[in-house]
């Protein structure tokens, strides 16, 4: 078991992550580890710690990224739609476990990278359209860039899965 000042550092050490991880991959467009590691967040310490890693990674990158910080309506929605991957982590935890088999896994993994992706850009992309205008070039043109994200992730979770489940055998994850 995991003691609280335990998780509140390593809670902090995971939003610390996705904030430098975010600076590394800022120039491959919509290539990132956010998600994947506030879904694992999720997965291991359940959805209230990994949303809270979601939220503080995200709201930092959002603040002080090297583009400049997001506008304010939109920047509540990247911290929301980061977030809610802490969510499908903890659905994917309590639904198939560490130890599925491999395909069901692989399986699982695909589904919940779509997921994560979908719950983070249709907010994004809709508040997007809906303060910039206009709305449906604006929202079509941030689905065309949501569509790298998907295909990015799609990869990226079942190739970094086996560090989370590292991480699970080691005991850290909250039972």
């Amino acid at each position: 078991m995991i003691r609280r000042s335990s998780l509140i550092a390593r809670i902090a050490l995971s939003a610390a992550l996705v904030y430098v991880l975010s600076w590394g991959t800022s120039y491959l467009p919509n290539v990132n580890l956010v998600f994947f590691i506030v879904f694992s967040a999720g997965f291991l310490w359940g959805a209230g710690p990994g949303a809270s890693v979601g939220a503080i990674g995200m709201g930092l990158w959002t603040l002080f990224n090297p583009f400049g910080p997001a506008a304010a309506p939109i920047m509540v929605a990247q911290v929301v739609g980061a977030a809610l991957s802490a969510l499908v982590g903890a659905l994917f935890r309590s639904m198939l476990g560490a130890h599925a088999p491999s395909a069901r896994l692989t399986v699982g993994l695909v589904l919940s990278a779509a997921l994560c992706t979908v719950l983070f850009y249709l907010p994004v992309n809709f508040v997007d359209a809906l303060v910039f205008q206009p709305f449906w070039p604006r929202f079509i043109g941030g689905l065309i860039w949501a569509a790298i994200s998907l295909a990015a992730n799609m990869v990226i979770f079942p190739l970094l899965f086996p560090a989370t489940r590292y991480l699970y055998d080691r005991g850290w994850a909250l039972q």
